[in-house]
């Protein structure tokens, strides 16, 4: 039987898992504060249902804080929320 391969390029590592310090004090704590599939910025469809269906209507823009993602406004269509997901956060 074969062994089973990640797809992908052999010299980049899986972002399955996450690399964390082993001998870090707080190395559990950082580990549940990381936002799933290190996704920081996501957009949802005000009225539910698929992302890539009726672009034209607006969408809930959604921003992890560490231990949940909360609403942090809002977009008109899908390709202004596409622009906010991909811009850089503001500098604190």
């Amino acid at each position: 039987m074969a062994k089973h391969r990640r797809p992908g390029p052999p010299n980049q590592p899986s972002r399955a898992v996450p690399r964390i310090d082993p001998d870090a004090p707080l190395a559990a704590y950082a580990k549940r504060r990381r936002p799933p599939m290190d996704v920081h910025r996501r957009h949802r469809p005000v009225h539910g249902g698929a992302g890539h269906l009726r672009p034209d209507e607006p969408r809930v823009l959604e921003e992890w804080d560490g231990f949940a993602y909360q609403v942090v406004g809002t977009a008109p269509d899908l390709v202004g929320a596409k622009e906010w997901v991909n811009r850089e956060p503001d500098a604190p």
